[in-house]
């Protein structure tokens, strides 16, 4: 019976996943410990921001995932993880130091980036780490 609840309420956080729209221009999804693998699993790329508010390079961080989320749009999904409220998510990953990206590719993490970078380093990262394509 737990197994069976257990299923149900997993394929209902993927239906739910996948109900939301990818995200378009500057929005940025919520990531929990509950939904994390399900986001994962949902776009082909995904970039997480680890995060905590009391943390000042966090804060700077913020705009540029924002930026990076815009300028990526419709390739590349990107979420804020509060390592705060979700510790157990980032226990999972590994995080010993905020703020930390975690860049999913098809459901599985492809690296990661700690520290608080400006956003062309984070920007040539992302690009290397899933292996895009430069335009212009």
């Amino acid at each position: 019976m737990d197994d069976e609840l257990a299923r149900l309420r997993e394929r209902r956080l993927q239906e739910l996943v996948a109900a939301q729209d990818a995200p378009s221009g500057a929005e940025v999804l919520i990531a929990t410990a509950a939904n994390l693998e399900a986001l994962a699993r949902t776009w082909p790329y995904l970039v997480v921001d680890c995060w905590a508010p009391w943390c000042g390079p966090c804060r700077r961080v913020g705009p540029v995932v924002e930026a990076l989320a815009a300028e990526f749009s419709g390739k590349v999904a990107f979420a804020k993880l509060n390592t705060d409220e979700h510790p157990q998510a980032a226990g999972r990953y590994g995080i010993s130091a905020i703020p930390t990206l975690l860049l999913f590719r098809s459901g599985a993490l492809a690296g990661q980036i700690t520290g608080a970078y400006p956003i062309d380093p984070m920007r040539a990262e992302i690009v290397r780490i899933f292996q895009l394509k430069r335009e212009g």
